[in-house]
């Protein structure tokens, strides 16, 4: 799932469209969910037929939803694409709201799943067995779609394990070593950047999605959520310190591109080499093949760089998950629709057509990990990410408001890039306007 599809959302008309009052109006009742659904009914709702409405921006599920069909003749899917993550959620939390137009299918990312989970707008899918699944997914999106313990509300659709993507034509060049630590990377920063004023480890102007998956493999636990009305915020952990203290050093010598992630003066940057490395998730592949042409076999792969000499942490960046919205209807149908996109056939079509897995089957497959990339120089990068993967930890909570916390990054720790506010200064803004909101949607917030 492309970083851009988690970019902060912007603009007061989203922010109101996505809180929680507004999830608590959407909830129904009338598309309940079937306390346990066997094989046997779901066989059955096959053979009877019907249609689903299914709302994804991801571009693979068209070729599932052809053979879904073809597969099951009497069955008929409307792929409807409402808008990438803050456009299709608000779209959805206006359907819930007025109680009509909700679809039987939604691609939720995994963020912003809680926020869906905790008023019960999209449903517990423990009654149809799902939980059985939880050793099909690598760690990272399976924990991500269980909001509740052993309650999954979606199934897990791609990942996003991190890795270092970075221009090796350009490292040789100027004979600086692939960075293994943090550390290390700021000093490659400097090394670059002195030999060439023009070239940068890597862009960054603030991005909310980047700094979590940073501080979650730094060891960061900033986000507690004990029930649905109890969440803790704090950025007071040792992993928040290394990972304030090593940005910084980035911030203050002006190592950093001030260039914005997925414009076209981000993707020249990278194909004119004037940004050298990017940590970001292993779907990001293809989108280098098609906006960084010229990159063909300059670029590698390589593990994320470890806080700790000799680590081996990683995390998630993006991904995404199928769930039922409550009010949704054709839930059998609906259901054997995202088993087989995320846990059936589906996802073969999938990763063929680009898309990079979540299931652990897949992962490990000597056919996946031996697969070369002619991009990276023929490199097996599979089995980089592969690793990433394995390395997750399982214990990362977003927080039930991350949506609207997300909204806010760039006026609060973002002021840290165009100004002289500590970065550390900054997380403690964005605790602050956080705790503020969620006190404001009811919740009991600790800082």
């Amino acid at each position: 799932m492309p970083l851009h599809t988690r970019r902060a959302l912007r603009g007061l008309a989203v922010v109101c469209a996505l809180t929680l009052g507004a999830a608590a109006c959407g909830s129904s009742d009338d598309g309940e969910s079937p306390k346990n659904v066997s094989g046997k009914d779901i066989d059955a709702a096959l053979k009877k037929g019907g249609k689903i409405t299914v709302w994804a921006w991801e571009p693979t599920l068209k070729k599932v939803a052809e053979d879904f069909e073809e597969k099951h003749p009497g069955v008929e899917v409307d792929l409807v694409n409402a808008g990438t993550n803050d456009k299709q959620y608000t779209a959805l939390q206006n359907a819930m709201s007025a109680g009509k137009g909700v679809p039987d299918v939604a691609q939720i990312e995994y963020y912003a799943l809680g926020q869906f989970a905790l008023k019960e707008s999209i449903t517990d899918l423990s009654g149809f067995g799902a939980a059985k699944l939880a050793g099909s997914y690598s760690q990272g999106p399976w924990s991500a779609v269980n909001q509740g313990g052993d309650k999954p509300y979606a199934l897990p659709m791609d990942s996003g394990p991190m890795a270092l993507f970075y221009n090796q034509k350009l490292f040789d060049k100027h004979n600086i070593a692939v960075p293994t630590t943090w550390d290390e990377y700021v000093d490659a920063a400097r090394a670059l950047h002195k030999a060439d004023p023009k070239v940068y480890i890597t862009n960054d102007t603030g991005d909310a999605g980047l700094t979590t998956s940073l501080l979650w493999q730094a060891g960061s636990r900033p986000f507690d959520v004990k029930d649905k009305t109890d969440v803790g915020i704090s950025f007071k952990d040792k992993g928040a310190a290394a990972y304030t203290g090593t940005w910084q050093k980035l911030i203050d010598d002006k190592l950093l591109a001030p260039i914005t992630s997925w414009s076209d003066e981000w993707y020249q940057g990278m194909a004119k080499g004037t940004i050298a490395t990017l940590a970001i998730g292993a779907w990001m592949p293809a989108n280098l093949a098609s906006g960084v042409k010229s990159g063909a076999g300059d670029w590698r792969v390589a593990p994320l760089p470890q806080w700790t000499k000799g680590g081996k942490a990683s995390a998630e960046n993006g991904g995404s998950s199928l769930a039922l919205p409550t009010a949704g209807k054709n839930k059998e149908l609906a259901y054997a629709f995202i088993e087989y996109a995320n846990h059936g056939a589906g996802v073969q079509t999938r990763i063929k057509n680009g898309a990079f897995p979540a299931t652990n089957t897949d992962l490990t497959s000597d056919k996946f990990q031996q697969t070369k990339f002619p991009y990276f120089g023929g490199q097996k990068a599979n089995q980089v990410f592969a690793e990433s993967a394995a390395r997750v930890p399982d214990d990362w909570k977003y927080l039930p408001f991350q949506v609207y916390s997300n909204s806010v990054f760039n006026d609060t720790a973002g002021k840290a890039y165009v100004s002289d506010t500590p970065l550390a200064d900054g997380l403690k803004s964005w605790q602050r306007k956080s705790a503020e909101y969620g006190k404001q949607q009811g919740f009991t917030v600790h800082e």
